[in-house]
């Protein structure tokens, strides 16, 4: 008997110690799920750095006030165009294909991501008086980071967290995901050097992804005084923006 129950805590270490390797291995292609590339009517900005290719959808050119979408892990932002054209008006757009994403090349990183927001922010801004940004969900730790870098006139975050860190340790709680996580993504240190004038979150009531709780962590590190925070009744992580209350929202916020 003894032996046996030896046996058996032997084998739940050593699947333990595999399933931990695997994460440690893996673990790029559990959070990046890159959109395949499509053909599509809108203008693409293909722009060449650091030997890739960074691809940009641009819409509504010409305008004096820009808006820069990062979008979720597995999201095609060609589709949210033609929302984006209706809710901003008075902006140029740009959604960002990321690395290894729809046209652009390379293979998808938080350091790649944030080098590439730098480099789009730095190509764009002297076209335009204002720029904006818009995060959804690992979009939100992107445009966290560029907002604590450059200055932002105002930040909106869908679905975010307060870092990928902590989401990933909800995910997996038996294991130190702080030693096996390469891309920490944490969007509360960031925001400590935000450089932004307005700021605004938007969660979903029924998040089964992001849970409520990571995105009200992420709020209450900001000065009540700074950031608006709206929930939308009845929405999941990814329905939300099938709401009208979505639209409305960042509407409002950045056509007021």
């Amino acid at each position: 008997m003894k032996n046996f129950i030896l046996f058996i805590l032997k084998t739940l270490v050593l699947i333990y110690i595999l399933i931990g390797i695997l994460l440690y291995i893996f673990q790029r292609n559990l959070l990046y799920f890159p959109a395949p590339k499509e053909d599509y009517p809108y203008e693409k900005m293909l722009l060449k750095y650091d030997g890739e290719v960074l691809n940009t959808i641009v819409l509504n050119k010409g305008q004096k006030r820009a808006i820069i979408y990062f979008g979720g892990n597995g999201e095609s932002v060609v589709y949210s165009s033609e929302e984006f054209m209706r809710n901003f008006p008075n902006h140029t757009l740009y959604l960002v294909d990321y690395a290894g994403y729809g046209w652009s090349s390379g293979t998808p990183t938080q350091e790649r991501l944030f080098k590439n927001a730098l480099f789009l922010y730095d190509h764009v801004t002297q076209k335009h008086q204002t720029i904006s940004l818009i995060g959804r969900s690992l979009g939100s730790g992107v445009a966290s980071y560029l907002a604590s870098k450059r200055e932002v006139e105002k930040l909106a975050l869908v679905t975010p967290f307060d870092s990928l860190k902590n989401v990933a340790q909800m995910m997996y709680p038996i294991y130190p995901i702080g030693l096996i996580l390469k891309d920490h993504y944490n969007s509360v240190e960031y925001l400590k050097h935000r450089k932004v004038n307005s700021m605004l979150i938007v969660m979903a009531e029924k998040d089964e992804l992001i849970p409520n709780p990571h995105s009200y962590a992420l709020a209450n590190t900001l000065p009540k005084d700074e950031v608006a925070v709206e929930v939308i009744e009845g929405a999941g992580h990814n329905s939300i923006s099938n709401y009208a209350e979505y639209d409305e929202i960042l509407s409002r916020f950045f056509e007021k």
